[in-house]
């Protein structure tokens, strides 16, 4: 167990490094990030003495090596277009991100297994085939439709949920909650439906899928011969090892969540991070960018790490394997 948690430690170090890398290369190849502090009409005596205060003219490999420790400790400088310290603004962000991702998961996974349990067992009925055509409207139509539509319906034409902001926030020292609150709630609902709305229908899909494969295994066949009854095989046996793959891909789901919530954030004006992220590249906001992108990396890191060890806890064949391999 020690020795897999080593291997995952060092792999993740080696992601985190080379994102970091990439990022780095943001501030090398796109624009200046002295001009953009300075403006165009800047002389060349003040381009150079901020260049050097910044350590720009320093060598590329020490340039690396200053933002690798920096990058390690959460510092990425100042926004080129707000001035500010770039993790103030991630850490202003960042709530408003987590909490969407937490709530559109939970949504996915509470709907979209019980759908896709129900899928499986009841392949000939109305219902099943309901789920089906629901699931291949989810994964066929672009986020930023669905958001665009129930904005329109909810929103415009029912009046029954805001279509913008984040509403009330309760402070819980750097962290900003809207979980705490009516308002929050209200304002959360469109745009986390919007975000699970393509997660739930992979997981029903998967689960789907994944259920009726078990389903034909032996030892849901030997199950039977015993006598036990549908629903010790279908919940005590198949579900349970139907969520073993399940659970590697909800895991990734997750980050994709956080990673991927830039369009959702943006048509609902959602204040987090994605949001941040799509006005930095308006303005080539290089410090911001490079500060997602390792944020980002960072958390697809974790969750990778936290899955493989959920994994390697839950089935018994990589406990074996890497027994006998030692």
């Amino acid at each position: 167990m020690l020795a897999f948690v080593l291997q995952r430690l060092i792999q993740a170090v080696i992601v985190m490094v080379t994102v970091a890398f990439i990022a780095f290369l943001l501030f090398q190849y796109v624009g200046d990030p002295v001009v953009f502090l300075l403006g165009q009409d800047a002389t060349k005596e003040q381009i150079d003495e901020l260049r050097g205060a910044l350590g720009l003219d320093q060598s590329f490999f020490v340039q690396f090596g200053h933002f690798l420790a920096n990058a390690v400790q959460g510092e990425f400088g100042l926004s080129l277009r707000q001035g500010a310290k770039v993790s103030g603004l991630i850490a202003e962000r960042l709530p408003a991100t987590l909490e969407l991702a937490l709530v559109a998961a939970t949504m996915a996974l509470t709907i979209g297994i019980p759908m896709g349990v129900y899928a499986a067992l009841r392949r000939g009925t109305w219902i099943s085939q309901l789920f089906m055509t629901v699931s291949l409207l989810g994964v066929s139509l672009p986020t930023f439709l669905i958001g665009i539509l129930l904005i329109l319906v909810f929103a415009v034409m029912l009046g029954w949920f805001p279509s913008f902001g984040r509403g009330d926030v309760v402070q819980l020292g750097w962290w900003s909650s809207g979980l705490m609150t009516a308002k929050g709630w209200h304002h959360i609902v469109l745009p986390a439906v919007t975000l699970a709305i393509f997660q739930l229908t992979l997981i029903m899909r998967l689960v789907r899928a994944e259920m009726l494969e078990v389903l034909r295994t032996d030892y849901i066949k030997f199950a039977r011969a015993r006598g036990l009854s549908n629903r010790a095989i279908h919940f005590g046996h198949a579900l349970k090892n139907t969520l073993v793959p399940v659970m590697t891909i909800t895991g990734l789901q997750l980050g994709g969540l956080i990673a991927f919530a830039i369009i959702t954030e943006t048509v609902f004006q959602w204040p987090g991070m994605g949001l941040l992220f799509i006005q930095a590249v308006t303005f080539a906001d290089i410090p911001v960018m490079a500060a997602y992108l390792c944020l980002i990396a960072l958390i697809f890191v974790v969750i990778n790490l936290v899955v493989d060890l959920l994994y390697f806890a839950v089935d018994p064949r990589l406990r074996v394997g890497k027994s006998g391999g030692h």
